[in-house]
């Protein structure tokens, strides 16, 4: 057998072997990056004391290929935060774009999204409690939020439940005795 025959017989091999090389050394491709979170969530203060505002803001981001046609969206507290029956609070307000609250003066909250909602776009509230004065501390106020929409012309439907971030409620700093 002369020495070209053996050339054209190693060829796959040879090829094989550079692809494997290849893909030892820059490793499979990567998935893609994941999609934004249907529902975020910001606190502007994570420790507070009685007496304070605390704002909570919530995103909702359409991350379908096709329009939002209804939502469901309840906020709750936690349940450790209902054992807590010295932290007093109560929702003041709600502002929003896009969408409307309902439950203003409780301690649970329904929001409306106005809607069709767009792939690619979002609709922020941002919801503001007040901790009472004479509110118990060491304590945390906490929420979940259960969400439920409808897309793809009623089709399909994603839900889920989602914590949201608590608010530690410190107890205020005592003025020394003789101030």
């Amino acid at each position: 057998m002369r020495i070209t025959h053996l050339t054209r017989l190693l060829r796959p091999a040879a090829l094989a072997t550079a692809l494997a090389t290849a893909l030892l050394c820059f490793g499979p491709a990567q998935p893609a990056a994941a999609d934004a979170p249907d529902l975020a969530f910001t606190v502007d203060q994570p420790v507070t004391t009685p007496g304070s505002a605390v704002s909570l803001t919530m995103t909702l981001t359409n991350n379908q290929s096709t329009d939002i046609w209804f939502v469901y969206q309840s906020v709750q507290p936690t349940w450790a935060t209902t054992q807590r029956k010295d932290l007093v609070y109560s929702f003041v307000s709600c502002t929003a774009e896009g969408a409307a609250c309902s439950g203003i003066g409780s301690t649970a909250l329904g929001v409306d999204y106005e809607i069709p909602l767009a792939p690619g776009t979002s609709r922020t509230v941002t919801l503001t409690y007040q901790v009472a004065a004479d509110s118990g501390c060491n304590g945390t106020i906490g929420f979940y939020s259960y969400l439920y929409y409808e897309y793809d012309n009623g089709q399909s439907t994603k839900d889920g439940i989602h914590a949201m971030p608590e608010t530690r409620v410190a107890c205020a700093p005592t003025e020394p005795a003789g101030s």
